[in-house]
């Protein structure tokens, strides 16, 4: 299935990529939002298998990221700021409401879409991150995120410089075609090379305002709205101590742990695919 590509205005002189696959039978759709230095290609496989079932499915870029616009203010690469924009988009849509489906940064971003504006949020899949962060993946991320070599050469040397970024969530991807996949998504190419596809800034914005808001708020608020938990088995961000205490705050939230992955699953893997479908098929019948 091919994808429409919208641009949603967001602020002066910045606008947002949208990838919009049609399913068309009336049910919920589907907002996608990727985590801190990846865009919407990240969600290509999930968003087609699900507009197969007969729903809207739409994966955005965040501003600085893939094909959006970038931001000469730093500050405003920020959840607060990507909150807001990921209410537009769904204006511009014409969307109600959605089901979110947001990995690690666009996990955060949907908590707080939900705090600000419940109504828009009618089921929350929140992959790979939460209320607390451990401390060891904030350091793994801030290691890499901005920093940059100048560009690659070629495609295989970009697969190459991804898979010594992320081999350690994905210790079972051993074929060389993964990575080069993996690159295609990450990477875009300029006529002096391949250069990854976010603004460098967006490291420094981390290291400057940190990672997120107080949180915790925003995740007790989803207690009462239909909540999936994508965990992966090998994260270093999110933990089991952790877990227990996001069940303290929202006891009934479902639960699913991705095996032999990290930081963070891509949503094709059986189990996290699986649990998906289910939750999704639940929503339905309860006509959430």
């Amino acid at each position: 299935m091919n994808y429409d590509n919208r641009r949603i205005d967001v602020a002066p002189g910045i606008s947002l990529e949208a990838r919009v696959w049609a399913g068309g039978d009336g049910a919920t759709p589907v907002l996608c939002l990727h985590g801190l230095t990846r865009n919407a290609a990240d969600f290509d496989d999930v968003a087609q298998a699900l507009a197969r079932t007969g729903r809207d499915v739409a994966a955005l870029s965040l501003r600085g990221r893939g094909a959006s616009d970038y931001d000469p203010d730093i500050k405003n690469y920020f959840p607060t700021t990507y909150r807001d924009d990921a209410i537009k988009a769904l204006d511009d849509l014409g969307w109600r409401r959605a089901v979110f489906i947001g990995t690690s940064l666009g996990g955060i971003t949907t908590m707080l879409v939900h705090e600000a504006a419940p109504e828009r949020v009618a089921a929350a899949i929140i992959n790979d991150v939460g209320p607390e962060l451990a401390e060891e993946g904030l350091a793994r991320i801030g290691s890499y995120a901005g920093k940059t070599e100048g560009p690659a050469r070629d495609i295989a040397e970009a697969a190459a410089r991804i898979r010594a970024i992320n081999a350690v969530a994905f210790p079972d991807e051993t074929g060389d075609e993964y990575w080069i996949d993996f690159a295609r998504r990450t990477f875009r190419e300029t006529p002096d090379g391949w250069v990854l596809d976010y603004d460098p800034a967006i490291g420094a914005a981390l290291a400057a305002n940190g990672p997120a808001p107080d949180l915790w708020p925003a995740w007790s608020a989803l207690a009462e709205t239909p909540t999936l938990m994508v965990h992966g088995e090998l994260s270093d961000l999110m933990t089991d101590p952790i877990i227990e205490k996001m069940r303290a705050a929202h006891p009934n939230f479902d639960y699913v742990r991705v095996p032999r992955v990290g930081h963070a699953p891509m949503l094709t893997e059986p189990a996290a695919a699986t649990a998906i479908e289910d939750f999704l098929k639940e929503l339905d019948r309860s006509g959430a």
